[in-house]
């Protein structure tokens, strides 16, 4: 049973060692390349929470078959090219690293299929990835509101006359969406992005991920794609690293209370654009150290220096720097978020609603948030979460204010890391 809320004692500091969960964007992408490979591979590490769950009940849904073993280890027996299930209704919660990969996938299968989910999914748009689909013939249709879930996919006559365009300023899973579907083809393809192409880093995980099963794609600066006629063969064995993103709390927690905090999976050798968090601690003052596997963050300047950045590149890990504001010497801004808007929950107005629960003054616009840290944090708080795993985390820092913070719906973050409040305990010391 869901747990209405959470309390968190004063925290006076944050110093020790967490191991992290898999990373649910290179765990999401793995298990479903996995499921159109040819052979069977062995996905370790991935991530065991709610978007990963969702995305193995519909592989499951589409006849792709796959076990737990007995270390742990995904085992999944690649279909070698469409999932081999025609007709599927799928649940996909809220994840949009399995609805926006699986419409491109399965609006190239030739089968019917309906995708559904939660009711904020039905909020998040995707007409940018069904415009670019239908251009080539592919047969979707909105279940309701048009340019949003649900979709009911058709049978198509799916041709490539010239390149696939897809818009790349709303979010870049409407092109890694694309390419991870148009291997199934079986002809050579190019994508050309229109406007702005947003995270790039979580596109390079794509393309990384899709050279490890044998799919090497070219890409001209941030414009171009050449898919390659190629089809995706299993690696045998892959590794999931550990979420770069959950990351950014632990390090953010060592910043403020002292450290020094090391969190272990992911380091200098990872594929996530989220380890450059580290480099925003630095330019708060904050002490950090990489190795190749781990990342270890503690107190430097005291306050934490003020900063105005442009965190496109970290959208997710930008909602840590966000409320490190608190903790900031003077005003803050987090600039070219616009991708907030349309995430689990609209996260520039629910991160300034929240913060000023705290004493912050907060300007929000269309892609920027600026904070004015309060001289003392308001005590005895409660953070609404919004159904967003991210808001809970990430508010939790509060705590190290030396106050009291309750937090609604802690269990949001079963999404991404179900076991978090007590991996946060284990490194914080109550206040007093």
């Amino acid at each position: 049973m869901s747990r209405a809320f959470l309390d968190l004692a004063p925290l006076a500091r944050a110093a020790g060692t967490i191991r992290l969960p898999g990373s649910k964007s290179i765990s999401n992408r793995v298990l479903l390349l996995a499921a159109l490979a040819q052979g069977e591979t062995r996905v370790r590490d991935a991530l065991d929470a709610d978007d990963t769950r969702v995305m193995l009940e519909a592989l499951r849904r589409l006849g792709i078959g796959w076990r737990r073993a007995d270390d742990g280890a995904i085992v999944i027996e690649g279909a070698g090219g469409p999932p081999p299930e025609k007709q599927a209704d799928l649940f996909l919660g809220n994840a949009g690293t399995a609805f926006r990969p699986l419409t491109a996938v399965l609006a190239l299968c030739g089968g019917e299929y309906r995708l559904s989910g939660v009711p904020r999914m039905l909020e998040r748009p995707i007409g940018d990835l069904v415009d670019a689909l239908r251009r080539v013939g592919a047969n979707i249709g909105y279940a309701g509101a048009d340019g949003f879930p649900p979709l009911q996919v058709g049978r198509g006559d799916v041709r490539l006359d010239g390149p696939v365009r897809v818009r790349g300023d709303v979010s870049s899973q409407f092109l890694t969406a694309l390419l991870l579907a148009l291997p199934l083809l079986g002809r050579a393809s190019v994508i050309e992005v229109e406007g702005e192409l947003i995270s790039k880093p979580y596109v390079e995980i794509t393309l990384n991920l899709m050279r490890r099963f044998g799919v090497v794609v070219e890409r001209e600066d941030w414009r171009v794609f050449r898919v390659p006629q190629a089809h995706y063969i299993s690696p045998g064995e892959i590794f999931v690293e550990g979420d770069a993103s959950a990351a950014s709390y632990f390090l953010a927690a060592g910043a403020i209370g002292g450290g020094p905090v090391r969190v272990e999976g992911v380091g200098c050798g990872s594929i996530q654009g989220d380890v450059r968090f580290a480099e925003v601690l630095e330019k708060m003052g904050a002490k950090t150290v990489l190795g190749d596997t781990w990342i270890e963050a503690s107190s430097g300047a005291r306050p934490l220096r003020a900063f105005d950045l442009d965190l496109n590149h970290i959208p997710d890990a930008a909602m840590t720097a966000a409320v490190l504001a608190l903790f900031a010497e003077g005003p803050c801004t987090v600039r070219n978020i616009a991708s907030w808007r349309v995430k689990e929950t609209d996260r520039i107005a629910a991160m300034a609603t929240e913060l000023r629960k705290l004493g912050a003054v907060v300007e929000e616009g269309g892609d920027y948030l600026s904070v004015v840290p309060p001289a003392k944090l308001n005590s005895g708080v409660a953070i609404d979460t919004y159904d967003d795993h991210r808001m809970a985390m990430c508010f939790s820092l509060a705590a190290l204010g030396g106050v009291g913070v309750r937090i609604n719906d802690p269990d949001c973050v079963d999404k991404t890391f179900p076991k978090f409040f007590e991996t946060f305990a284990s490194i914080c010391k109550a206040a007093g």
